[in-house]
């Protein structure tokens, strides 16, 4: 961590210093943000609600109302990162983080808890993905396909590492207990990283492209930016609607808790899996087919989990397949911008772009229950879930990258 002389490396626009720590650095505090932020709440919620009496639709409102405070406030976060890049803002959003999960931590009552919600959601916006993929774009600018595929691939070891080891400080400790050591943790871990790995100079942004829309309010109102964010939204519920209603749907079907436990881990690993070939795939097919053909693919896998009851066996390859998709949709996202309007606004765009989607999946838990329950069954809910994708994948039909002007 203490070498951080610079290496040069040709860009697209030159050659530019990049930080050598910056990569393996980020794939470890993407690690612990996400393992310490966002998956030891669904560890911790069950003890949450019986040690306070709070419901765990309450609780649950609170963690989502932080991931659409992350959504909105990405927008800013990646604006602030394109003019200064990634140091500062990464590593303020990680104190954030520390303190918010104090916050939550100490929580009298519940407007506390949301309030420590709330600006977890700051932190998340500061310190996930999104701040990640801009810092990379810009400085491993044009092998960032890579560089993403790497730290996504980091990314996804959050849930192996912290899930386990949340639960096993809360057979030692109390939920509170718990959240005060991963908030230590946290800061530990994320501060120092991100405040003396990112040191590297922030490369000025490329010039636009001439044949494309050059400023980002232009880009923005373009039909192919708002037909993307349409099909990444619609996606987004669909997909984590599949993956917060498998488990229900498999105990619907007669299988254990354990059985729909490993039929969703195994999803995670599919995940995993697919960020691998992400990049084969990129070079080569064009950025509309791989995006209409994965988000296709997603709403497919959906379906045979509606029309097939079993075996086993087949629900566990399915939930593989879901989760490949999954993977290459990840890395779909992080491209988007880049494929069709280049690397000049990569953080304000992109911030614009994962906003609705983030939201749709904020509001997943709450809606995918409130579907399911007049429906009658998490079948037919799978069923409805699917001609979602299926309308995701038209919107992204019409997402071509133009050779002249675009179109708005």
């Amino acid at each position: 961590m203490t070498d951080l002389q610079t290496s040069e490396a040709a860009t697209g626009t030159g050659d530019r210093s990049r930080p050598r720590a910056a990569l393996p650095a980020l794939c470890v505090t993407q690690i612990t943000s996400w393992g310490i932020v966002y998956y030891a709440f669904p560890v911790l919620n069950p003890q949450i609600t019986a040690q306070t009496g709070w419901s765990a639709g309450a609780t649950m409102a609170a963690f989502s109302a932080g991931l659409v405070v992350s959504a909105l406030a990405g927008i800013r976060v990646g604006r602030i990162i394109d003019q200064r890049g990634p140091r500062g803002v990464m590593t303020a959003g990680s104190l954030l983080g520390a303190v918010s999960l104090a916050i939550v931590a100490s929580a009298p009552n519940l407007p506390v808890f949301f309030a420590g919600w709330v600006m977890a959601g700051f932190a998340m916006a500061s310190t996930f993905y999104q701040p990640a993929f801009a810092a990379l774009t810009r400085w491993w600018a044009p092998d960032h396909v890579r560089a993403l595929t790497i730290v996504t691939l980091a990314g996804g070891l959050a849930s192996t590492v912290f899930a386990p080891l949340t639960a096993l400080l809360s057979n030692y400790l109390t939920w509170r207990g718990t959240y005060l050591v991963l908030a230590i943790v946290l800061a530990a871990i994320t501060i120092p990283v991100h405040a003396y790995a990112l040191r590297g100079p922030w490369p000025e942004a490329p010039p636009a492209s001439t044949h494309v829309a050059s400023g980002v309010a232009e880009i923005a109102r373009t039909r192919t930016f708002w037909f993307l964010a349409a099909a990444f939204t619609l996606s987004a519920f669909a997909m984590y609607a599949v993956v917060i209603a498998l488990i229900p749907l498999l105990l619907e079907r007669g299988y254990t808790t354990t059985q729909a436990a490993w039929a969703l881990g195994l999803g995670g690993t599919g995940q995993t899996l697919g960020r691998t070939l992400y990049a084969t795939l990129a070079r080569r097919t064009g950025a509309t087919a791989r995006t209409v053909t994965l988000i296709a693919l997603g709403g497919a896998t959906t379906a045979a989990f509606a029309i097939a009851p079993g075996p086993y066996a087949l629900l566990v390859a399915l939930s593989l397949a879901a989760g490949i998709v999954r993977g290459n949709l990840t890395l779909l996202q992080a491209t988007a911008i880049t494929d069709r309007w280049g690397a000049t606004h990569y953080g304000r765009l992109s911030g614009l772009l994962a906003a609705p989607a983030t939201t749709a999946a904020a509001v997943v838990p709450f809606a995918g229950a409130a579907m399911a329950a007049p429906l009658g069954d998490y079948s037919h809910l799978f069923m409805l879930l699917a001609p979602i994708s299926l309308a995701a994948a038209l919107a992204a039909a019409w997402t071509k990258p133009f050779s002249a002007k675009l179109s708005t």
